[in-house]
């Protein structure tokens, strides 16, 4: 069994833990603050530029997909040449997409924008953010500093959802867009400060060569306990996503006023606070994993608790305030598993990996939820499907050993592995969602008055109200 300690850092000087973690937090927070205002654009650009909703629910689909492919290489490239360049790099091509966005007058723009926004969010990302706070972090305080970071992140949610949504009362979306990309160019402003510990090759004669990423990428590839992790964390993707950006359109259905939506998102924010607080506090003392299954069943019955209650300004307010507890806590946790796991070396490269899984549910969750709701002018059949994967999440990780992954076989006695199940996930459920929608797509567009194909089986257990 290999030590997940066995690749000592070459260090150099920098920033304490401290300043490296309010630093982190100010990223974190603009990073993930402008990120959670996208949904509020959906209903001013299809009333501007006459796109459907399934189109800009592509884009930011892209925008999540391209977020998470781009993650593993950001975080390979921060892990070997150091954190700042690379948020700094990041952040600009942020900013730049977001600028491209604000200009959109078709869907093929919107999803230009979300291509550029996608890989430079993997640059200034949060999880560049906590891999490098691992890092320098001792074992005894990481879950905590992890924990801090993620929660410090949600300022920019409370803050600047509010702020555009009274931008939008005020402005034209375009122009919001602009200054939201301003916000964005500060990031570099706090990334000198996240100069820390760069994995090299070891040149002192007691120091030995640190773990090679080829040997680690393999560790992981037949790591059983490392795949349920990335299945498990496509559902967090799902979750987070849809509940961002389809929130608005579902609760405008249900006739309710339009700031109910956002101070619902801004009470997701400041709730979770206190959620990635106490993730950060109970990762160090209590097992992951099963503080991970009893965070995705709580969702699962939050979620089921939303759609089947009475429909309220109220219930979506305290709906708000019960997933904020339950929204980002699973990331302290879940890097926190993998730096157990494998130790800290390469953290930001097997965690970006982890986190592809869960922009692949990102994908699913923007992209699906536009098309139901197009198909079916309902997003009923999405929070179904929600609460569905909250349950599998549950199970995924009552499976999970979060100790050191041990060495694989010999090359020649491994043989072929199958792509980590949160791929093979997304694809299922992928192919499964376009299947169902195009006979409701087919009847969506078949004229009045002639035979309309029927509506397929998985919406008939949840039809009724919105």
């Amino acid at each position: 069994m290999a030590s997940p300690n066995l690749a000592p850092m070459t260090k150099r000087p920098g920033p304490s833990l401290a300043i490296m973690v309010a630093a982190g937090s100010i990223i974190a927070a603009i990073a993930l603050g402008v990120r959670s205002t996208f949904g509020l654009f959906i209903d001013p650009i299809v009333d501007s530029i006459g796109v459907d909703k399934g189109t800009i629910g592509l884009a930011i689909a892209i925008q999540n997909l391209m977020w998470g492919v781009a993650q593993p290489f950001a975080g390979a490239v921060a892990d070997r040449f150091g954190t700042a360049r690379v948020l700094a790099v990041g952040a600009v091509g942020y900013a730049a997409g977001i600028v491209v966005m604000s200009q959109a007058t078709s869907g093929s723009d919107l999803i230009v924008s979300g291509f550029i926004i996608g890989v430079a969010t993997g640059a200034a990302s949060f999880a560049v953010v906590l891999a490098a706070i691992g890092r320098v972090a001792p074992v005894e305080r990481r879950s905590m500093a992890l924990g801090i970071t993620t929660a410090m992140g949600s300022a920019g949610q409370i803050v600047l959802l509010p702020l555009t949504r009274s931008l939008l009362d005020t402005n034209d979306w375009q122009r919001v867009l602009q200054i939201l990309a301003a916000i964005a160019v500060v990031i570099v402003i706090a990334t000198p400060f996240l100069r820390s510990v760069v994995s090299t090759s070891a040149t002192a004669a007691d120091e030995p060569v640190a773990v090679p990423l080829r040997q680690e990428l393999r560790r992981a590839a037949h790591a059983r306990s490392y795949i349920l992790l990335n299945a498990a964390f496509f559902v967090c993707g799902f979750h987070v996503t849809f509940i961002g950006t389809h929130l608005p359109g579902y609760v405008e259905q249900l006739g309710q006023p339009g700031a109910t939506a956002s101070t619902a998102l801004a009470l997701v924010g400041l709730f979770n606070i206190a959620g990635s607080l106490a993730a950060g506090v109970l990762g160090a003392k209590h097992s992951k994993t099963k503080l991970l299954a009893g965070i995705y069943l709580s969702r699962a019955v939050v979620i089921a608790a939303f759609v089947l209650a009475p429909k309220s300004v109220g219930a979506t307010i305290a709906f708000g305030a019960a997933m904020g507890v339950l929204w980002l806590s699973t990331v302290p946790l879940t890097s926190g598993i993998v730096a157990q796991q494998f130790g800290t070396a390469h953290a930001g490269t097997l965690f970006g990996i982890v986190f592809l899984a869960h922009q692949l549910g990102a994908f699913l969750g923007a992209w699906l939820g536009g098309e139901l709701a197009d198909a079916t002018d309902s997003y009923v059949s999405s929070w179904w499907i929600a609460i569905a994967l909250g349950l599998f999440a549950t199970v995924m990780h009552l499976m999970i050993d979060e100790g050191p992954v041990p060495e694989p076989p010999p090359p020649a006695e491994s043989g072929l592995r199958i792509a980590p199940a949160g791929g093979v996930a997304a694809l299922a459920l992928v192919a499964g969602s376009a299947a169902a929608l195009a006979p409701a797509r087919a009847a969506a567009d078949t004229p009045d008055g002639a035979d309309a194909a029927a509506v397929p089986a998985i919406y008939c257990p949840i039809a009724g109200s919105h």
